[in-house]
Parts: structure tokens; sequence; C-alpha cells
């Protein structure tokens, strides 16, 4: 399987850390790309040209990292990361939306951040900031969600918090929520984490 992909995307490494969590992570080729300058292959895959992108064996390409987790949790090894039936695949569920909601807001504020001076909105980056905060208190009062077997929620929740650590070092959300940083370091020890750290080769 080719996944098109990013050193410094959180989505990709959500569904790098889902492949190697069931079975999967030798199975993946990575095909680096530019997805502000995607070339022809991606954009046959997925004409949103977006990564991650999941070229399949067989079966058409998958995008958009839910859509490609979801597969892999139910064609790899090991127990479900998402419950099949009943409240607790909606709470699984709701979490990785959160967390990706949290990944959203944090790359647009990168985004933000690179244009020029004069064409940025301190508005637009109070909102997103405000957002990410309120998101972050939100996990804080779920530890049961952080508790447990592994689930694809806490998978998300703990690439966008290395994503937060990353890009935006000076949030400071681990001195507002010790015990969500507590729980984020030793997830961080994962294996399937320490396997896929971002990297940003400009750096």
């Amino acid at each position: 399987m080719q996944l098109f992909f990013s050193p410094t995307s959180p989505y990709v490494r959500k569904v790098r850390v889902t492949a190697i969590e069931k079975g999967l992570g030798e199975s993946l080729a990575l095909v680096p790309c530019n997805a502000h300058d995607p070339g022809p292959d991606l954009i046959a895959a997925n004409p949103l040209a977006r990564i991650p992108t999941l070229v399949r064996d067989a079966g058409g390409p998958l995008f958009d990292s839910p859509v490609i987790c979801a597969w892999l949790d139910e064609v790899g090894s090991g127990p479900d990361l998402i419950p099949p039936t009943g409240e607790a695949r909606w709470a699984v569920l709701r979490g990785e939306a959160l967390a990706d909601g949290v990944m959203d807001d944090a790359v647009a504020l990168v985004m933000e951040g690179r244009r020029p001076a004069a064409e940025q909105s301190a508005a637009v980056q109070a909102a997103r900031l405000a957002a990410i905060h309120r998101a972050l208190a939100w996990l804080a009062g779920q530890p049961d969600l952080m508790a447990g077997p592994l689930t694809l929620a806490q998978i998300a929740i703990g690439c966008a918090l290395s994503y937060l650590d990353f890009r935006l070092p000076d949030l400071g959300w681990p001195e507002a929520h010790p015990g969500l940083a507590n729980w984020y370091q030793g997830f961080a020890l994962r294996p399937s984490m320490q396997a896929t750290l971002l990297q940003d080769p400009r750096r």
C-alpha cells in the first residue's frame, strides 16, 4: 500500500500510528509529497490533493484520516480501536473528532502565522486559540477517555498534543492541564509514537 505523506502532518502521523498498532506498519510504502504543490499521482488518487491519502492494494484509494484509520482498524490485527457498537463507539469517535479539530485549528494557526504580517488576522488567531483551549479543557475533564485499552481516540489525542508541542511550544498546555500532560508523557513513549516522530526538514 502507498501512503502519500508529509513528515510534519499530524493527520499522517495518526494514520501511521494506527497502522503500526494494527500490525500493518510494514505494509505502508511512504510516498513523500507537498500538498501545497501536489503532483499528478496524488491528484489522481485524491481529487482534493490532500494528505494523508492511502492507495490500497485492492479497492479504491482512501482519503481523510478518520476513513483511513477506520479501514486500518477493520483489516488489521488485534483488538478493535473503534468499539463496534453502543455508547463506547460514539465516545471514541467523538474523542477522535475533537482531537482532529484541535489539529485543524493548530494547523490553521501555523499557516496564518506564515502569511505576511500585514495580512494576518488577530481575530482569526484568537478564535483558533480559544477553540484549542476549550478542547483541551474538555479533554482534561474526560479521564475515562484516556483510560483502559488503546482506542483511536487516544491515538488522535496523542497526535494532536504532540503537534501542539511541535508547532506551538509556547501554548503552555501542559502547565494548564497537568493530568492530561501526565497521560501524554506516558502515551508518547509507545513504540508506535516513537517510530513516527514529527520532523521538519527545514529545521
